[in-house]
């Protein structure tokens, strides 16, 4: 699984606190599993502990949710093609704040 990341979603991971960038980077690896189960088969289930879904209002735009309290943890994503091949676009990383411009 190939990633690109947005200029956005570099400039809020800068501001998540070191203890939160270690949260996601747990996360990531479960993400990529599943991300990796997505392309061959996009039936299979999520992991519910990522919690993804799509975001209210924001065509093509999904979220990943690792930690709801203490801090709140998000980031928003989307499908894109790179080289051909399915690959994921990190837009947006942090807390619920992130969904005003998701």
């Amino acid at each position: 699984m190939s990633f690109a990341v947005l200029a956005s979603f570099k400039a809020d991971y800068k501001r998540l606190s070191a203890s939160e960038q270690d949260l996601f980077k747990a996360a990531l690896r479960d993400f990529i599993r599943s991300c990796d189960r997505y392309a061959i088969d996009p039936t299979n289930a999520w992991p519910a502990a990522l919690r993804v879904r799509a975001v209210e209002n924001a065509p093509g735009i999904l979220e990943m949710t690792w930690s709801f309290s203490g801090p709140d943890g998000r980031a928003t994503f989307e499908w894109i093609r790179i080289e051909g091949q399915l690959a994921v676009r990190w837009r947006r990383i942090g807390g619920h704040a992130v969904f005003k411009k998701p």
